[in-house]
């Protein structure tokens, strides 16, 4: 496993792949959900609650990194991807409570697909830097 530092991503590691694998198991449960005509449940919700704990971890240690000196190679393009992130489960905890069907359920599993997208590409902004110049 490498760290941080060696892949010149703060945003790399296991925080990233922790929020991206209970992004993608909560996407299945609320799928499940959807599939059986059942509307957003408890589980979803506390998991949408965890999801948002992560990425907002995830956002501390980058902004952490940036008040260390480190920069993404496309600033703008990161800090987008960094408020859009840290709205998604609170868009799909509101979206999901106005619509107590099973499209509230497919709200959440929608939202949970589109986060690990996200995180992505939140790390592909930040090692653009890392690559710029050695051709790599």
């Amino acid at each position: 496993m490498t760290s941080p530092a060696a892949t010149g991503s703060p945003v790399d590691g296991v925080l990233a792949t922790v929020t991206i694998v209970l992004s993608l198991v909560l996407a299945g449960w609320a799928l499940v959900a959807t599939l059986r005509h059942r509307p957003p449940d408890r589980v979803q919700f506390v998991g949408l609650a965890v999801l948002e704990v992560g990425l907002l971890a995830l956002t501390v240690v980058a902004l952490v990194a940036l008040g260390g000196g480190e920069r993404p190679g496309e600033p703008g393009a990161f800090f987008g991807y960094v408020a859009t992130l840290v709205c998604l489960p609170p868009l799909a905890a509101v979206l999901a409570r106005m619509e107590p069907t099973r499209w509230g359920s497919a709200i959440v599993c929608a939202i949970c697909l589109v986060t690990p997208v996200v995180v992505v590409r939140l790390q592909q902004t930040w090692e653009f830097v890392g690559t710029g110049g050695t051709g790599g």
